[in-house]
């Protein structure tokens, strides 16, 4: 990007926060509202999956005892602190534990307007749907799970990252610590997102060098100019980058942070109480919590296992639950990186963190997770709506040159897709939500038969207050 390009965005930018909403931020508030009504629709009627119950089980005991500190096998703290607040004010139900997920996830295709500078309106609007109704991203953004959530966080600050570079407004980049840190407060995968946009950084570069080595330039001198220009904005901007460190490690030391008496010694409350106790307590919450992931997760045998039986059900999950996202984002990298003024960053670094994602995953989990997809088809996402703008783009000039051969087939593609993505939404996130043979559902999904003897556990425990009286449960 140019210096007159960035100025003419940044511009751009300015003129459409001072204007207001126009159409294209109605039309994806209006997909929000859609998103949002999706998720909320029986939200509570699915049976609780054992995952789940084990979260609310956790936020229960913490409401009871006031006790908890950072387990890593059981994630980041971020759910146990704000639905133990939610808990407090609707009750424990299947409805409320799934309350947080389902709202984040709604809001989260806004972060599309925050790209628009460098997506056409229409992919705008693409991007927003594809977000919101990708059917495994539906269906997971109605249980109670951190995935969802982590890719909500780290791709909202991804994006603002993005409005950072486009407007030079210091308040973008702000936001997008704290959406990041969010991010790490729910799932410790959240460090994988930094290394992909780290990764998808360096082949950036890379573009840059063979475009210049192609045009007989001394890639090394490209080079250094890049880095040049790298440090320049590391000293121009060092005090927003402290600022921003210290707002990071200042959200994660409140999440992670002890509460109550535990094992690793008094929480966050005493230290307030006790100002002399902040240091071990915010040591606890980073040095304590990060060796903690190290011994669990990272030098573990949790991902001792085959790798290929591993990507082929994250393969069959994609199949199943993203398949239009997964073609129309290979359509969009081959059109964008074959356009005339070359690629986007934007869509490349997009599809290739997609693509590692993809690759990856397998790796870092442990069990055949179909919510894991998500950290995949989040990013993939931006490239399809390229691709799904591109068939729009078609239909729309074939039109206007009355080609109506043309102008149908395109339909036909969009149309196509809006039916796979419907059809299979509708069928697997809410007619067989429960049921062994939906793909996306994992395999600890009790049946539906057991809530009447769940009720009826229920209403016989709500009478008997001692283990004497077992009898007369059963």
């Amino acid at each position: 990007m140019t210096d007159s390009d960035g100025g003419d965005r940044a511009a751009t930018a300015r003129l459409r926060d001072r204007d207001g909403p126009d159409r294209i931020t109605l039309a994806v508030v209006a997909v929000v509202v859609a998103a949002s009504a999706a998720r909320f629709y029986r939200l509570g009627a699915r049976t609780a999956h054992f995952d789940e119950g084990r979260v609310a089980y956790w936020v229960l005991d913490y409401a009871a005892s006031g006790n908890v500190r950072y387990r890593p096998i059981i994630h980041g703290p971020f759910l146990q602190h704000v639905t133990e607040v939610v808990f407090g004010v609707l009750g424990p139900t299947d409805f409320s534990m799934r309350l947080v997920v389902a709202a984040v996830t709604g809001l989260f295709p806004l972060a599309a307007l925050l790209l628009r500078e460098r997506l056409r309106d229409v992919e705008v609007v693409a991007l927003a749907a594809l977000w919101a109704f990708t059917p495994v991203v539906l269906y997971y953004s109605r249980f109670v799970r951190g995935d969802p959530l982590v890719a909500a966080f780290a791709v909202t600050a991804f994006a603002l990252f993005v409005r950072t570079v486009d407007t030079g407004r210091r308040r973008y980049f702000y936001a997008g610590v704290g959406f990041l840190a969010l991010g790490f407060t729910v799932k410790e995968n959240a460090l994988l997102y930094v290394l992909c946009w780290a990764g998808g950084a360096v082949l950036l570069l890379d573009h840059r060098l063979f475009r210049a080595a192609a045009r007989s330039e001394d890639w090394t001198a490209v080079a250094r100019a890049h880095g040049r220009r790298a440090a320049r904005v590391g000293r121009r901007h060092v005090d927003a980058f402290l600022v921003g460190a210290l707002g990071f490690v200042a959200v994660v030391a409140f999440f992670y942070a002890p509460r109550g008496e535990t094992a690793v010694g008094p929480g966050l409350g005493a230290a307030i109480a006790d100002p002399t106790l902040l240091p071990a307590v915010v040591r606890e919450a980073t040095v304590g919590s990060a060796e903690a992931l190290w011994g669990t997760w990272v030098n573990s045998p949790h991902q001792d296992h085959a790798y290929l039986p591993y990507l082929g059900h994250f393969l069959a999950t994609l199949r199943a639950g993203a398949l239009a996202v997964c073609l129309l984002a290979v359509v969009g990298f081959v059109a964008d990186r074959y356009r005339p003024d070359g690629p986007s960053d934007l869509v490349a670094i997009a599809f290739y963190w997609g693509v590692v994602s993809v690759l990856g995953y397998p790796v870092a989990t442990d069990i055949k997770a179909p919510w894991a997809t998500i950290h995949a088809v989040v990013p993939l996402a931006i490239p399809a709506a390229v691709g799904l703008g591109l068939f729009v783009r078609w239909g729309r000039e074939a039109l206007a040159d009355g080609d109506r051969v043309s102008a149908g087939l395109a339909a036909l593609v969009v149309l196509a897709v809006v039916a796979q993505v419907g059809a299979a939404g509708a069928g697997q996130v809410y007619l067989t939500d429960h049921r062994e043979d939906n793909p996306l559902v994992q395999y600890a999904q009790p049946a539906p038969g057991v809530q009447p003897v769940m009720r009826r556990l229920g209403d016989a425990a709500s009478d008997h207050a001692g283990t004497e009286d077992r009898k007369s449960v059963v």
